[in-house]
């Protein structure tokens, strides 16, 4: 069987018993990016000094008896807004091109210390602020499925490389459905924890209250095995939560049977894909007919989403984007030749330009006279946003909707109308703004061959019921093949 089919777990467990050495998993995975990233570019940097080295001690560790979790000699990607200590960590910006951090993220001191292998750092769209992965600054990132398509984003980068076999785990992070939405557009599956389950130390921050890291892979099994190792409280973190995390094998067990499974209906309204449609029902009749229960409900709060999300989101960055000021680190003008020049140039040639109308939009919400009729009201609607799906959750075990409201778009397509880039958004960002985890996988495909994604939402906490739903579709749907398995890539 050929290594890049394997599962995160099969590989591990293959690693672990000596049939394939962590050198030749590392090569693998090398040799597959160096065949696709000419037409992907899911990668940003690979630094294979510090990849040679890591493989040593990784296959020392494990003859040792040090790694011997699930996923030890695993490579996995990582998006390039999460710290990696002696590694670019870029956020796709010129402000940051070479910034080099002196500590690695907690997710990643996870990784590492579960005995997994950092392959390089992914793509993703400036400072996560886009859902293309083309505002970018270092170039867009393809959908393998089909390269005139993007991958989604922000973390495009990651959902990409996995799709097409270039890793077999990510990291990505979310904080409007920047997991789960280029999930769904990649085929593969994408985990946004409960805000807290995840240390976000070392997580370059876009929106604070909203940026959650997860896991993407090839399937639950292995998102859940991901989201044990970087689950759990950390001290530098005050927003951590201690909760305690079930093991990988309780999360995904349970199957379908007696499942309480609510569809908001607002959710198959005017703007959603008609064969994104098909793709959910087809979903919901099969759980249906494998014991689950499953019913249409009304949510409400719809069309106070996409503004109260952006409002507070944008808020957010303006004030946490206020560091990047050319003095402390990053991009310093050489052009400017006194203080409040240097600012002003150094963030206008270092920002993109969705990044800077987002702080643009953030610094106007916050500002005197406008505090009060925008962003409190934000806030205020982030709070019914809650109460409505702390309704639903009393009577529903779990939400189903789409990931998208369409497939993939073509690329170029997105930019030209940013508004409506942002209402591609509708059906992810409630989720951050009440603070839910919720994971993407895909149910099937249009009738360009594009992945269809749904995603499955639960209460605070409830990772095991997701997972759990997740984990039975995932059997009845059958295996959901990669975008390099294809036969014309």
């Amino acid at each position: 069987m050929d290594m890049l089919q394997l599962s995160a777990l099969e590989l591990s467990r293959k690693i672990r018993s000596g049939e394939i050495s962590v050198k030749e998993a590392v090569s693998g995975y090398r040799e597959q990016m160096q065949k696709m990233e000419p037409q992907v570019h899911a990668f940003l940097s690979v630094d294979d000094d510090k990849l040679e080295k890591r493989i040593q001690e990784v296959e020392e560790g494990i003859q040792s008896g040090r790694y011997q979790g699930p996923l030890a000699g695993v490579p996995i990607a990582v998006k390039d807004n999460i710290c990696t200590k002696g590694q670019k960590t870029t956020c796709a910006s010129r402000i940051l091109e070479n910034f080099v951090p002196a500590f690695d993220a907690e997710a990643v001191k996870r990784l590492e210390e579960a005995g997994m292998i950092v392959l390089g750092k992914t793509n993703m769209d400036e400072f996560a602020m886009g859902s293309t992965t083309e505002t970018s600054a270092f170039g867009v990132t393809r959908n393998p499925w089909n390269t005139e398509h993007v991958p989604g984003g922000s973390s495009g980068g990651s959902c990409a490389a996995v799709a097409a076999g270039e890793a077999v785990l990510a990291l990505g992070s979310d904080t409007g459905g920047s997991i789960r939405q280029p999930a769904a557009y990649c085929g593969v599956t994408g985990l946004k924890p409960t805000y807290g389950r995840v240390s976000r130390y070392g997580l370059i921050a876009y929106a604070s209250s909203l940026d959650q890291i997860g896991p993407v892979g090839r399937n639950v099994k292995d998102c859940a095995a991901l989201f044990e190792v970087l689950a759990g409280h950390d001290e530098k973190d005050s927003t951590s939560s201690g909760q305690t995390l079930e093991s990988w094998e309780e999360l995904v067990s349970g199957g379908m049977q007696g499942m309480k499974i609510g569809v908001p209906e607002e959710y198959f309204a005017e703007g959603t894909d008609e064969e994104v449609k098909k793709a959910l029902t087809d979903a919901m009749e099969l759980m249906r007919q494998h014991g689950a229960q499953v019913e249409y409900f009304s949510l409400g709060m719809v069309d106070y989403v996409i503004p109260s999300y952006y409002i507070i989101a944008c808020a957010e960055a303006s004030s946490n984007l206020e560091r990047f000021d050319g003095v402390k680190y990053g991009y310093r003008s050489p052009e400017a030749t006194e203080l409040h020049e240097m600012y002003k140039k150094s963030r206008a040639e270092g920002f993109g330009e969705e990044v800077k109308r987002r702080i643009l939009l953030g610094s106007f919400v916050l500002s005197a006279g406008y505090y009060d009729a925008y962003y409190l009201k934000a806030l205020k609607a982030k709070g019914m946003i809650k109460k409505a799906f702390d309704d639903a959750f009393a009577k529903y075990d779990c939400i189903l909707a789409p990931a998208a409201p369409t497939t993939a778009p073509k690329i170029g397509t997105s930019l030209s109308d940013p508004l409506q880039m942002y209402l591609s958004d509708i059906y992810t960002v409630a989720v951050n703004l009440a603070g839910l985890p919720a994971v993407s996988l895909p149910c099937g495909k249009d009738s360009q061959g594009l992945p269809v994604g749904m995603q499955i939402i639960g209460d605070c906490f409830q990772e095991k019921k997701i997972l759990r739903a997740a984990a039975a579709f995932e059997v009845l749907r059958g295996p959901f093949p990669m975008a390099w398995e294809k036969e014309e890539m």
